[in-house]
């Protein structure tokens, strides 16, 4: 991060949505315009590791920074949601990493599910269905009651994330070598998509880095399931009927099952693939008969590029 402690009237805001493989950082002026959209990788200090995470932080910020010659000590407000941030020490050490290059700046950091909450509801009423690399809901009331399912980790949740549909991909082919389940096209093309043709090899890729392995096969997944590989299918619907039991959960536990509710879908794994988008619709539909999808007018990072302009304000205000 290119730092300079000049004095400057300029006021401009950074936005981070952050997950297990992609970081997306919005730069924003005082009156809420978005100026420049960046990307970089993972940055989700949990999956990805803290190095990589700051390093895709950095990335991105001084991308849109760069193309808008703009210095870090003109940026007032920073909120960066990222998978991982739940847990209070991941938060304040990310908090203190933007404190460090930004020293301008008013920091908060929070969820990726919280920006994804603001970019379709704001302070309304509604459940959003997170599925990117990993998977949760989360929903609140009318009342401000909130109520989230999921989102805990590859190992024993995120299940209908690209994690977990990865790796069911990859048993299938397993399971089809060895004559325990049916035929795949997923057998033809799992390999050649990790440039290599052995097992051994895949293994070793997956012992090194699985954050880089299981999510990327996602697509192909997605591909052969929209030209009616069969297997394809099976998984996709199966990580579909998982989205839908944790927005129903959720909607459960705030005693709105049974009445009209939004429901927004936010995430990579999202519009990706026909045949899964429709499985998650056709899911949804059975789980929750009254729930309407819905889109978010704004991306969680420009949602989170708002939170910051806010914070910024409340500054001023209490001032």
């Amino acid at each position: 991060m290119t730092q300079d402690t000049s004095n400057s009237d300029s006021s401009y805001f950074l936005g981070f949505d952050g997950g297990g493989t992609k970081t997306e950082c919005v730069l924003t002026d005082a009156s809420g315009c978005v100026l420049a959209k960046a990307f970089a990788g993972p940055s989700n200090p949990l999956r990805a590791g803290h190095m990589k995470a700051w390093f895709s932080l950095s990335e991105a910020a001084d991308c849109v920074l760069s193309r808008q010659k703009i210095r870090s000590s003109h940026i007032r407000g920073i909120c960066a949601g990222l998978g991982g941030a739940g847990r209070a020490g991941v938060a304040r050490s990310v908090v203190t990493f933007f404190e460090r290059g930004y020293p301008n700046a008013k920091v908060r950091v929070t969820t990726d599910i919280d920006i994804a909450f603001e970019a379709a509801f704001g302070s309304g009423e509604g459940i959003v269905l997170l599925a990117g690399t990993g998977s949760a809901a989360f929903g609140r009331d009318a009342n401000g009651r909130s109520f989230r399912a999921g989102g805990r980790g590859p190992w024993f949740s995120d299940e209908g994330g690209a994690f977990d549909i990865g790796r069911r991909a990859l048993r299938a082919v397993a399971l089809a070598e060895e004559h325990r389940g049916p035929a795949t096209e997923l057998s033809k093309r799992i390999f050649k998509r990790r440039e290599t043709r052995e097992w051994d090899s895949l293994i070793e890729q997956i012992a090194k880095n699985p954050e880089d392995v299981f999510p990327r096969l996602f697509p192909l997944v997605g591909e052969l399931a929209d030209v009616g590989d069969d297997v394809a299918r099976e998984i996709l619907a199966r990580a579909a009927q998982s989205l839908a039991e944790l927005a129903g959960c959720v909607a459960a536990g705030l005693g709105l099952r049974d009445r009209e509710l939004q429901v927004a879908k936010i995430g990579g794994a999202h519009g990706r693939s026909k045949y899964f988008d429709s499985s998650v619709e056709e899911a949804l539909k059975k789980t929750m008969p009254h729930a309407r999808l819905v889109w978010p007018s704004i991306s969680p990072g420009e949602a989170a590029a708002r939170i910051a302009s806010q914070l910024s304000q409340l500054e001023g205000n209490a001032a």
